[in-house]
C-alpha cells in the first residue's frame, strides 16, 4: 500500500473534520459506513472496498424504493449518504473500458450465446477489481450474446 490509510482510517479522519465543521449529516452517514466497517474487520476482515460496494448498493436501492414511494426528502437523504460512499471506492469503469473487458472476456472463455453468460460475467467481475456493477456487466455480456 505504501503508506497509504486503510479506508477505516481515512473515514475517522474524515469524521473528525466534519464533526470540527458542524456538518451533521456528513457526520452522521460517515459514522454509519465507519460502524459496517469495523463490524466487518471484528468478524474475520471483510474487504473493505466489497463492504463500501455492498452500502452503496443498499443507499441506492433504497433510494430507488423512496422515489417510488414519492418520497423524495428520503430519497435525496439516500443518494448523499450513496456519493458519500463512492468517494471512498475506485472509479467505475467507463463504457469504453467495460466493452473492452466484455469483448477480452468472451473471446476468452469461447462463450457463445445466453448459455454461456456466466462464465462470461464471472471472467468480466474479476478483470474488474470491483470497479463495475454487476448488473451493468450483465447487462453488456447478454448484449454482446445476443
Amino acid at each position: 500500500m505504501g503508506g497509504e490509510l486503510a479506508i477505516a482510517e481515512q473515514i475517522q479522519q474524515d469524521v473528525t473534520a466534519a464533526l470540527k465543521a458542524g456538518d451533521r449529516d456528513r457526520v452522521g452517514a460517515l459514522r454509519l459506513v465507519l460502524s459496517e466497517l469495523q463490524k466487518a474487520a471484528k468478524d474475520g476482515g471483510a474487504d473493505e472496498e466489497a463492504v463500501l460496494r455492498r452500502e452503496r448498493k443498499r443507499r441506492r436501492e433504497s433510494e430507488a424504493a423512496y422515489r417510488d414511494a414519492s418520497r423524495e426528502d428520503l430519497a435525496a437523504a439516500e443518494a448523499y449518504e450513496a456519493g458519500l460512499i463512492e468517494a471512498y471506492l475506485p472509479a467505475e469503469l467507463d463504457d469504453a473500458e467495460l466493452d473492452a473487458l466484455v469483448a477480452r472476456a468472451i473471446e476468452e472463455t469461447g462463450a457463445e450465446g445466453p448459455r454461456d453468460m456466466g462464465k462470461a460475467i464471472k471472467h468480466v467481475m474479476e478483470a474488474a477489481g470491483g470497479r463495475a456493477d454487476g448488473k451493468r456487466v450483465s447487462t453488456k455480456v447478454k448484449e454482446a450474446l445476443s
